[in-house]
């Protein structure tokens, strides 16, 4: 399937991934954005989207709904885990491309009983409208790599207005795709740290040396995260798997 995306003047394209039955890739503007297995929403293909994966594992109790809202919707990929591994799950998917998630759910619906309720609108502006303050178990932000990011999903007012939707508990996950230097990845991580009590890194380990692009996943709750969790991402992978907890996150931003 193929659409011509009018606001962004670009196509968007859904193909079989070639690999697997019940795989498809959505692509914009020629590059894959998506990745979506129909018959198992439970698998996630892309490295980074799985250690967020993980993340939605230990938030709450195993099976137990959460509260997600999605930054960025893409093919939905991982609001469909979430509502295959959480059942009854109350989700919000912002998207700010409006033909999007029309296309993606024609071709690639959502599995039966999902509660995601979709929003046309640019993820910080859509911010104070998505949940109330200090209900949300999980945000998400999946919306630019590297200095393509719009300016105002950057700065540390923005991480403040997100952090301010978290329950007690909740926590806020973030890729960060990026270039070797991970100079951007280390301004987000700074603007994180001031809004966040505690900010932690999940990547590929040979990321961390800051030699080589790829996407890096920021971990931030208001309160410190617990410490179990960094055994749990580190044994789950996708391998060799970086786990920075924030001392370790404060040492390598001093290396870069």
């Amino acid at each position: 399937m193929r659409r011509f995306l009018k606001d962004a003047g670009v196509h968007a394209e859904i193909t079989p991934d070639g690999f697997t039955e019940g795989g498809w890739v959505l692509s914009i503007g020629g590059a894959e954005q998506s990745h979506v297995d129909l018959q198992r929403p439970a698998e996630i293909f892309y490295e980074y989207l799985r250690r967020i994966g993980h993340v939605v594992d230990v938030v709450a109790p195993a099976g137990a709904p959460v509260t997600a809202v999605h930054l960025g919707a893409g093919a939905l990929t991982l609001a469909r885990y979430v509502a295959a591994t959480r059942p009854g799950s109350a989700q919000t998917a912002v998207e700010l491309e409006r033909e999007l998630p029309a296309f993606v759910l024609e071709a690639l619906p959502l599995p039966a009983g999902a509660d995601v309720r979709i929003v046309v609108d640019d993820a910080r502006a859509a911010l104070p409208g998505v949940a109330e303050p200090g209900t949300v178990d999980l945000v998400v932000l999946d919306v630019f790599a590297g200095r393509d990011a719009p300016a105002h999903l950057t700065e540390p007012s923005f991480y403040a207005e997100a952090a301010a939707l978290l329950s007690p508990a909740g926590v806020m996950a973030v890729n960060v795709g990026d270039d070797p230097g991970l100079a951007f990845f280390a301004a987000q991580a700074r603007a994180m740290r001031s809004a966040f009590a505690d900010v932690w890194c999940l990547a590929d380990r040979q990321l961390l040396s800051g030699r080589y692009p790829g996407n890096l996943v920021l971990l931030g709750g208001t309160r410190p995260l617990p410490r179990e969790w960094g055994e749990v991402f580190a044994a789950a992978g996708p391998h060799p798997a970086g786990v920075l907890d924030g001392l370790g996150l404060e040492e390598l931003l001093t290396r870069l």
